[in-house]
């Protein structure tokens, strides 16, 4: 027979989503309506690709703006954000690199669930995805199985347009 701890809580707390190791999310007070993530659960926090990072005050309140290319291989799509600075931390990266990273709260958005995550701001143009989901911000909600990938389905990623990259002609060539 199964022991039942008298301690535990009794109120029951959902089952966390099944996702895949990467998948298609919004942070839609960003303006980001589609962007790859991978799902990390060896990072502590998550980190959004930012190639400009700009902090400035506004009635005492600390914001920060920044651009982000929220498609890979695209950076002719920008997208400017502003947000409320949370916290300023020192990270270490994946490579033991030590950095000190503006932190902002966004609402993330993942299939059919919304929930608050805090957010370092770092440039990520090296890397394959331009954000990563930490274990905090997946604590309870998510359970990753790393076999699989977008199990959620992809998001239209028309409402960053249709543009293309205009090429650019060299002296003397047609």
């Amino acid at each position: 027979m199964a022991r039942v701890d008298s301690r535990a809580s009794t109120r029951l707390r959902p089952a966390p989503l099944t996702v895949g190791w990467r998948e298609w999310v919004a942070l839609p007070s960003l303006g980001l309506p589609a962007i790859k993530a991978k799902l990390d659960t060896g990072a502590r926090t998550s980190a959004l690709h930012a190639f400009y990072v700009d902090p400035y005050e506004v009635g005492g309140l600390h914001r920060v703006r920044f651009g982000i290319h929220p498609l890979q291989g695209r950076k002719d799509i920008v997208v400017d954000c502003a947000a409320d600075i949370v916290d300023l931390r020192q990270v270490t990266d994946s490579g033991g690199h030590r950095e000190m990273r503006y932190v902002i709260a966004a609402p993330l958005t993942l299939g059919d669930i919304t929930w608050p995550v805090e957010i370092t701001l770092t440039n990520r143009d090296d890397m394959l995805f331009r954000f990563l989901i930490g274990r905090t911000a997946m604590s309870g909600r998510l359970a990753v199985d790393p076999r699989r990938s977008y199990v959620i389905g992809a998001l239209s990623t028309e409402a960053y347009g249709r543009r293309r990259p205009t090429p650019v002609r060299k002296r003397g060539r047609v």
